[in-house]
């Protein structure tokens, strides 16, 4: 919330709740550090989807960060762990601490890497006790999502079996490996209410003698064959860009755009929380609608084009994909479920869409390097590519940015919001008054080398132009009315029977800051 018109505030506190030094300043790319540390660990921990798995381990990893670094400075609403850290505690060592020990607890098979990573981190932060005090939050932050999401279904037995007529998801070759978690869909997500919140309706290219899915079946026959003649040498080279494992591929975008811009530690740890849980849940909404309609894989559907009852669907018994089908049911594509998640929330979060990047492939195609003029622009070549690979029809592409396009807002708009939506800062002095008008919590920080922090709850009411804040311990008064003369002086603090008053002056109705700059 924007303040409009000059505001004079005054506060009276009778017992101040916490009174904290300003945390020291920490290296700006130690929540990136760990971003590529565990994207790195996590292919190479053993597990038996690192994809699918890894995308609640990364969330979960940037939930901790985030919550350890909100817990020195609370800038956002917390995930997992609402409390605060010790006075002058290290982000930088909170950030490790709280990365390290998800890692470790969810990959113990790479906890020697993750041992070595983490005492490189502390390294280089002098011993005393800004360093304890960020590593015993970092520490809090990890047990807290760990106990969130000890039993989120993501360990429970997923039975399924796979059906045999036409339409229904069987293995597919090379390999006719058995369905790839099946319970997946009924994981608890991270932003979203159910796996089945956004469950696209029944597509109308699962009727299998319709105009649609004959177009569709077609256009991947041609197109998706090991040896098509009609896909060109640029749509081989994006079906194998892409065929990297979303995570990891979009986590490494994230990064790239990071360098671009001077973004401290704790909204890089915003961001990248969003975007995992984003993708997270992608995962988890997709693999719901996928075994809901369990539909067959295009290399299934043309092996056996002649059961389909469609005229102009013509079999092929030995067709094979450009690249190996997944195996999972085709509707709807999860790679472009997690693209169009991961693109939104990337162009919520910078303000726009049509911001240019250039990235390069990971495993199991490295060293591809491609450029891209919007995230938009991404997410729906990244969805193109499984059509050239001949790994999905291109109904379940369309209908998967859908669908991601609504996690990726659901997620952005409901989780990790600013903690204040009213921040004042005095013309003079730069002090801040930072509020949240719906939950009363509210800041005065002192800003400058001697700076502290007046963090408290109370209870909220607005009568015309006036907002109140109320409690046993503080009363305040936001006043929005054009009355404060323009040169009011600036903060002040002075000793009061009640304990410490404070007035700040702020007639800058662009001046929202939320920080001490």
């Amino acid at each position: 919330m924007h303040i409009s018109r000059p505001s004079t505030i005054f506060l009276s506190f009778a017992t101040i709740l916490i009174l904290a030094l300003a945390g020291a300043t920490a290296r700006a790319d130690v929540v990136t550090d760990w971003n590529v540390i565990a994207t790195t660990a996590i292919p190479a921990g053993g597990l038996n989807f690192p994809a699918i798995q890894g995308s609640r381990i990364l969330a979960m990893t940037h939930a901790a960060i985030h919550d350890a670094l909100n817990a020195i400075d609370r800038r956002y609403k917390p995930y997992a762990m609402d409390r605060l850290a010790e006075p002058g505690a290290s982000p930088e060592a909170a950030v490790a601490a709280a990365a390290h020990d998800v890692l470790v607890a969810q990959i113990p098979a790479q906890q020697a890497t993750l041992d070595a990573a983490y005492a490189s981190s502390l390294a280089g932060i002098p011993d005393g006790a800004a360093k304890t005090r960020g590593v015993a939050i970092g520490q809090a932050a990890a047990a807290a999502i760990l106990a969130l999401r000890i039993a989120d279904g993501s360990n429970a037995p997923m039975p399924y079996t796979s059906g045999t007529g036409p339409g229904a998801w069987q293995p597919t070759p090379p390999a006719f490996l058995p369905a790839a978690l099946p319970g997946w869909g009924r994981v608890t997500p991270f932003a979203l209410s159910s796996g089945a919140q956004f469950r696209p309706a029944r597509p109308s290219y699962f009727d299998l003698t319709g105009v649609e899915y004959a177009a569709d079946y077609n256009e991947e026959k041609s197109i998706g064959d090991a040896g098509s003649a009609t896909r060109t040498a640029e749509q081989s080279e994006i079906a194998r860009f892409w065929y990297e494992a979303s995570p990891f591929g979009w986590n490494r975008i994230a990064r790239n755009v990071l360098a671009q811009r001077s973004l401290d530690q704790w909204e890089s740890a915003r961001l990248f929380a969003l975007l995992n849980f984003a993708m997270a849940d992608g995962f988890i909404a997709g693999f719901e609608a996928k075994y809901f309609y369990n539909f067959w894989r295009p290399v299934t559907a043309i092996r056996a084009g002649g059961t389909d009852d469609n005229p102009d669907t013509v079999a092929d018994p030995a067709w094979k994909s450009f690249l190996v089908t997944p195996n999972i049911p085709d509707y709807p594509s999860t790679h472009s479920v997690l693209g169009a998640a991961a693109a939104e929330v990337l162009a919520r979060f910078f303000g726009e869409d049509a911001i240019g990047f250039t990235t390069t492939s990971g495993a199991p195609f490295p060293g591809i390097t491609r450029s891209f003029t919007s995230f938009s622009q991404a997410a729906r070549e990244n969805a193109d590519s499984r059509v050239y690979a001949g790994i999905h029809f291109r109904s379940a592409c369309r209908d998967g940015l859908i669908q991601g396009a609504q996690v990726g807002q659901y997620a952005f708009g409901h989780t990790l919001r600013p903690a204040f939506d009213t921040c004042l800062q005095d013309d003079l002095s730069g002090d801040i008054l930072r509020f949240d008008s719906a939950s009363g919590d509210y800041q005065f920080l002192r800003c400058g080398a001697d700076g502290f922090r007046l963090i408290g709850r109370g209870d909220v009411r607005q009568v015309g132009c006036a907002l109140s804040l109320s409690d046993a311990m503080v009363k305040a008064e936001v006043i929005h009315c054009p009355i404060a003369p323009p040169d009011r002086g600036h903060a002040t603090v002075r000793a009061t029977p009640l304990g410490p008053a404070f007035v700040i002056n702020d007639r800058d109705a662009n001046n929202n800051n939320c920080v001490c700059r």
